[in-house]
């Protein structure tokens, strides 16, 4: 018996490294094609390229699968010494955000909406901040702490509402 069943010239034909790669392509798109807005979310993200920004991390993701959001459920993020934990609340075709951060104190808090701007407010005392009618697209918040030259910014993943 010989052993050079599969080598090429031996009479099996062996696909090269390309057509390997391409075969597999083609099986991806077909099976687990990019989202339909991938461009628009890598843009969305890319728009914070020139701030001096501090990335928060996921810490805790209840009742909600992946980054999309359907229902109700809170998810916490964290960046060395804060806190920041929402709860999203579907209200028809917007959401609420009910947000805590922690250590309490006055932040300015800004949550991006692609395709809808920026929704503004500031922390209560006790670290707490309320948005209503935040409209459903690719999501991030932003907590601004400091001030002066202090000032940093720490941001969330991107989340789908």
């Amino acid at each position: 018996m010989s052993d050079n069943i599969g080598r090429p010239g031996h009479g099996h034909a062996v696909p090269d490294d390309e057509a390997i790669l391409a075969d597999i392509g083609r099986f991806l798109d077909e099976l687990d094609p990019p989202p339909d807005d991938l461009v628009q979310r890598v843009q969305f993200a890319l728009e914070l390229e020139n701030l001096d920004v501090e990335v928060a991390r996921w810490e805790r993701l209840d009742e909600l699968a992946g980054v999309r959001s359907t229902a109700t459920g809170t998810i916490t993020f964290t960046v060395s010494d804060l806190t920041v934990m929402i709860n999203l609340t579907k209200i028809g075709k917007v959401h609420r955000i009910d947000g805590w951060l922690a250590p309490a104190g006055e932040y300015d808090v800004e949550v991006r909406v692609a395709d809808h701007g920026t929704f503004a407010t500031a922390t209560d005392e006790g670290g707490r901040f309320v948005l209503d009618r935040v409209p459903c697209g690719t999501t991030q918040i932003l907590v601004h702490l400091g001030a002066g030259p202090h000032r940093r910014t720490v941001v969330t993943p991107t989340v789908v509402l």
